[in-house]
């Protein structure tokens, strides 16, 4: 019998909740979250009622503005920043440090929030909040030479982002631009993140840093996060038909703009025998349950490998460890070492397991298939937001899961005779973020790699965001605007020399770094 297991000491909701409302009073009250607009915490909006996708536990919802509240936020935004593009830099630079230092000291209770909100295995949920503060260490390191030449933008930079990456996504791109000279203004995912970011915000606000932090739907605070004639760039992560509507507004408008959209990235097999350094690495592709917009769902093997491909797969897919993030043996015991826990919500868990189903009705073959009785749990917890990982072969043409991708632990795999189609089910999704290919030769990966169409692609490693200094971006549907990462990240949200081109994927160009 599997050990009964019980919640890690100081680790309930209840304990973060009371860690937050000392930290930040201003910034929390007993019962919500706060938005901050025109320098002050506002205790507007509807507070909406969440659950936490790790066991159903209640937590703070975000409290949604109206419409009209919305615009007189981003209004009182172009104040803050017309006042804080004049600040020096060397001012700029030591109020972004203070702030860096003040999540560093606070690093395990955001972490701590990460795992409730949107159920982040504790590890993970460090490196998050690690990226974002070392991140941005590095460029106050090195803005003076970036801002060579350059001056922020004539309006704050307005943001929008999914709820995968609060920190080591959201945060770190607030910090940065505020670094550059400009305001900031972010919305708070609708899924999940709404602490974490509220105490993130919080601390950053009390170092002078110029942020404004709003909910609400995106159809509601889109005229003024997005069309708002006060905003001088937007910049949005999340899924396509989203970022398509965004994309349609600030070409409209000739606004400056990024916009990270999804992409099914893959991972090509061909004419390949390391089949022991691929069977380590299948493990790590499944980490917080493959929500990550660099994650490889699926998997296009040559046909003649296919039996030496799943010799190494299905060992390696057979050891991920699922479960309660927060769940272990003894009160003082350790985190658990897991891959990754629930889904964002039981709304999406449901949806993928309906995709799974209907993709084998219609002829998909279950390969691999996880069940909840290998997944560490707490006596009756609520699970409805968790999926076992399923790998599935030759999803249908009609499937969802075989043109997109499906931000969940499954895979699919598609089987090719020739390189000609192996590019063509590579390139499936019109686009993608990273891809890799797994090939013995060099000269194949050489020959073959520039017909993918990601703006990263890996020889038989995997790609990723990255930090610092490496560049990222998106071919086709999957980006649309500037490229950002490294310098490129102050480039996009500052004015340069007249004439200026910034490196992006633009309806009438697509300019590389």
């Amino acid at each position: 019998m599997p050990p009964t297991l019980t919640l890690k000491s100081g680790t309930a909701w209840a304990d973060a909740w009371q860690r937050c409302l000392t930290a930040a009073p201003e910034a929390f009250r007993d019962d919500r979250v706060l938005n901050l607009w025109n320098t002050a915490w506002q205790a507007d909006g509807r507070a909406l009622p969440a659950v936490s996708p790790v066991d159903g536990t209640p937590v703070a919802g975000p409290p949604r503005l109206d419409r009209a509240t919305a615009r007189h936020a981003v209004r009182a935004a172009l104040d803050q920043h017309r006042a804080w593009r004049h600040a020096p830099l060397p001012e700029r630079r030591a109020r972004v440090a203070a702030t860096l230092d003040a999540l560093a000291e606070h690093r395990d209770l955001l972490a701590l929030l990460l795992v409730w909100e949107i159920g982040k295995p504790w590890r993970l949920a460090r490196a998050d909040v690690d990226r974002a503060v070392d991140g941005v260490r590095w460029y106050a390191d090195g803005i003076d030479t970036m801002l060579e030449g350059r001056a922020p933008l004539d309006g704050p930079v307005s943001n929008i982002a999914s709820w995968n990456y609060p920190m080591s996504v959201l945060v770190h791109a607030l910090l940065v631009q505020a670094l550059a000279g400009n305001a900031v203004v972010a919305k708070t995912p609708t899924d999940g993140g709404v602490a974490c970011l509220t105490l993130a915000t919080a601390l950053a606000a009390r170092e002078g840093i110029p942020v404004t932090l709003v909910s609400g739907s995106g159809g509601e605070l889109s005229e003024a996060l997005v069309r708002a004639p006060e905003i001088g760039c937007v910049s949005f992560v999340g899924g396509r038909d989203t970022g398509a509507a965004v994309a349609t507004a600030v070409a409209d408008l000739g606004k400056r703009h990024i916009l990270e959209q999804e992409g099914l990235n893959t991972w090509g097999v061909w004419n390949f025998s390391d089949w022991d350094t691929l069977g380590a690495t299948i493990p790590k592709l499944f980490d917080y349950g493959k929500q990550r917009c660099t994650a490889y769902p699926r998997f296009v093997v040559q046909r003649g490998l296919f039996d030496a491909f799943l010799a190494a797969y299905l060992p390696a897919v057979r050891t991920l460890r699922t479960g309660h993030p927060l769940a272990v043996e003894h009160p003082d015991d350790p985190y658990p070492a897991l891959d990754f826990g629930p889904v964002i919500n039981a709304a999406k868990a449901k949806e993928l397991d309906d995709q799974v189903t209907e993709a084998i009705d219609r002829g998909a073959v279950p390969l691999h298939r996880g069940t909840p009785a290998d997944a560490r749990f707490l006596p009756g917890q609520d699970t409805s937001a968790y999926v076992q990982p399923v790998t599935l072969l030759h999803p249908p043409r009609s499937s969802p899961l075989h043109h997109a991708e499906p931000f969940g632990p499954v895979d699919t795999i598609v089987l090719v005779d020739t390189e000609a189609e192996l590019l063509a089910a590579m390139n499936a999704s019109n686009g993608a973020l990273v891809a890799t290919l797994s090939t013995d030769e060099r000269a194949t990966f050489d020959r073959l790699a520039p017909h993918i169409r990601a703006f990263k692609v890996g020889h038989g490693v995997p790609r990723s965001r990255g930090d610092r200094d490496e560049l990222f971006g998106g071919f086709g549907a999957s980006w649309r605007g500037a490229f950002v990462g490294g310098e490129l990240l102050v480039r996009a949200v500052t004015r340069g020399p007249a004439g200026e081109r910034l490196p992006g994927n633009f309806p009438d160009r697509r300019l590389t770094p």
